[in-house]
């Protein structure tokens, strides 16, 4: 297996980004279609459902994301604590957006971009991901 990278680190899931969501947006578009060639009450009803099996698509795969992502703000909190009170002091500051970028960093490097990240010297979490040397896999992400 090659090993975790930014380059490599965004995960697809095959099935659900290149079949079950297409196929639920087609079937909106589709639906909309059929519609439009042939209004009525029983078209105009395939059209709600149409969208609310996307959005349930949708909303499957976010809600476990953000579960994940409290996880993983927890993980490192205690991760920080184990390292330094200082750093765990400095976490306080954090976006949780900014918690999950820095999961990546190895503990020799991430007390120095904890500190830049609080500093404001990173734009974006793309940026703090990109500053990371040791880079620290997750291969455990939905």
């Amino acid at each position: 297996m090659t090993p975790q990278n930014f380059a490599n680190h965004t995960r697809w899931h095959p099935l659900y980004h290149f079949f079950a969501l297409p196929v639920m947006l087609i079937n909106v578009v589709w639906a909309i279609v059929v519609f439009v060639q042939s209004p009525g009450a029983t078209t105009g009803w395939w059209i709600v459902v149409s969208l609310a099996l996307a959005l349930l698509a949708l909303f499957a795969r976010t809600n476990a994301l953000k579960a994940q992502d409290r996880v993983i703000r927890l993980e490192e909190a205690l991760r920080y604590r184990a390292l330094s009170a200082a750093l765990a002091e400095q976490c306080t500051a954090l976006a949780p957006e900014q918690i999950i970028a820095l999961r990546f960093a190895g503990d020799d490097e991430l007390e120095e971009l904890v500190s830049a990240t609080v500093a404001g010297k990173f734009a974006k979490t793309k940026d703090i991901k990109q500053a990371i040397k040791n880079w620290r896999a997750d291969t455990m992400r939905v």
